[in-house]
């Protein structure tokens, strides 16, 4: 998974391609063109941080329908939208979809510089979020089948000694073991413990 932000162009009109590219790579970024939505969707990958800039009438799958199917597959990129033939309910409905901005040619190119540096910021967010939720999942999945019961008691806001009774082992055990989680799951307190939990969506009982 690369780091590097790769701002993605899918457009079949080869002159809107460079004209594009030509702009933002004089600005230092880095460009991927595409002359359909299928080649982005085939060569897209786990690009971590980046956007995409679509058209939206292309032959084949449209740029709503590449939107779309960026929906379905959880791509975390933002995508803004490029139109010569833009109306309202078109604008609408990708909006609607997800995409972050929606332009219509011909481009004011420092407005859409704008709205890529902030899609970027947004990338690169979504990126971190992603990175830790991994992270965490990680940590999650290190714990033992024990250390997994003592740390959901821990959750449901139970005591040690409660945990040891309802568990039925030694009260130094359950000690270690919650010792043991809370090493795991890098927690610096209980109260840490549970937010991490929680966020890794875990339910008390």
């Amino acid at each position: 998974m690369s780091d590097t932000p790769v701002i993605h162009i899918v457009d079949d009109d080869r002159a809107a391609r460079e004209g594009l590219g030509f702009l933002l790579s004089s600005l230092g970024l880095t460009i991927a063109s595409h002359a359909s939505a299928a080649d982005l969707l085939s060569t897209l990958g786990d690009q971590a941080v980046g956007c995409i800039l679509a058209d939206v009438r292309m032959p084949g799958m449209t740029g709503l329908e590449l939107l779309e199917e960026l929906g379905r597959r959880d791509c975390p990129l933002p995508v803004i939208m490029i139109t010569g033939h833009g109306d309202v309910p078109m604008a609408v409905r990708a909006m609607r979809a997800g995409a972050m901005d929606f332009f219509e040619k011909p481009i004011k190119g420092m407005a859409l510089v704008e709205r890529i540096n902030e899609a970027l910021r947004i990338s690169r967010e979504r990126a971190q979020a992603i990175s830790e939720r991994a992270q965490l999942t990680q940590r999650v999945d290190s714990l033992t089948a024990r250390e997994g019961e003592v740390a959901r008691a821990v959750l449901a806001g139970r005591q040690n000694k409660q945990i040891a009774h309802d568990l039925g082992i030694s009260l130094k055990t359950v000690e270690n073991h919650r010792h043991n989680a809370m090493e795991k799951m890098q927690a610096s307190s209980a109260a840490d413990l549970v937010r991490l939990l929680v966020a890794a969506g875990w339910q008390a009982d």
